[in-house]
């Protein structure tokens, strides 16, 4: 069940592959619930259709909650990038070091997850329903495994300062208050909102493009939002690991 090293080397290649597969899926085309509608409007014709709200409402109110999921996720990422560091989240192999239990990580273990997952879960409100419906299943399982592997690896390494840490803060749905106290860390903001710039791109997107309801506009937004992620990804300095491992 766990992820193995080059799942997870390779995982913003998979999770790439996933939005790819969501929005092109090749059984789109010949599935009535995969016809070329996003998943927004089909949300909202089906909620007008159920009598549960009138169309000129539901469309607003799918929207609402796609915008959510996508500050909800930027939330997360960011906070959770500025206590981690760049090099340890886009790290090609899994850091060891002393527990972090500040920022987010008071509350939940895994909030760069669960921000991932929040991102795509905006996004995948722009996919055909069949498409959003595989991708969103596939990225819950790419997750866990890769939750699971890394909780493996820091028992080892870590020992019970993590196992202490294991049963203070849970795994994905946050406490609303913190059990730990600080650990002392601090918050390197500029850098964070630099290098996950793709889910506050995301944010913007949902934010001011969606109520054009020109959904294939904010594809090509997110397109080109993703690019410049990459590029200031690529530009990024590169340090020595720092001991931020959970």
């Amino acid at each position: 069940m766990r992820a193995s090293a080059i799942e997870f080397r390779l995982r913003m290649v998979i999770m790439v592959a996933l939005v790819v597969l969501g929005f092109w899926a090749p059984w789109i085309e010949s599935l009535d619930l995969g016809r070329r509608i996003s998943l927004l409007e089909w949300l909202a014709l089906e909620a007008s259709r159920a009598g549960l709200l009138r169309f000129t409402y539901a469309s607003p109110a799918v929207i609402g909650i796609a915008m959510a999921l996508a500050a909800l996720g930027a939330i997360l990422r960011v906070w959770g990038a500025a206590y981690l560091g760049y090099d340890i989240v886009h790290h090609g192999a899994m850091q060891g070091g002393a527990v972090m239990a500040d920022g987010p990580y008071r509350f939940v273990r895994n909030p760069l997850y669960l921000g991932g997952w929040c991102m795509m879960g905006a996004m995948a409100c722009l996919m055909p329903p069949s498409g959003a419906l595989v991708a969103m299943t596939l990225l819950t399982v790419c997750y866990l495994r890769l939750i699971l592997a890394e909780e493996a690896f820091l028992t080892r390494e870590l020992g019970e300062p993590y196992r202490a840490y294991v049963r203070a803060a849970p795994r994905l749905l946050p406490r609303l208050r913190g059990s730990l106290p600080p650990a002392g860390h601090k918050a390197n903001w500029g850098i964070a909102l630099l290098t996950e710039l793709n889910a506050i791109g995301v944010l913007f997107i949902f934010a001011v493009l969606s109520w054009l309801y020109d959904y294939e506009l904010m594809l090509k937004a997110i397109l080109v939002i993703f690019g410049l992620s990459l590029i200031v990804r690529a530009a990024m300095p590169r340090a020595g690991a720092k001991p931020n491992p959970a």
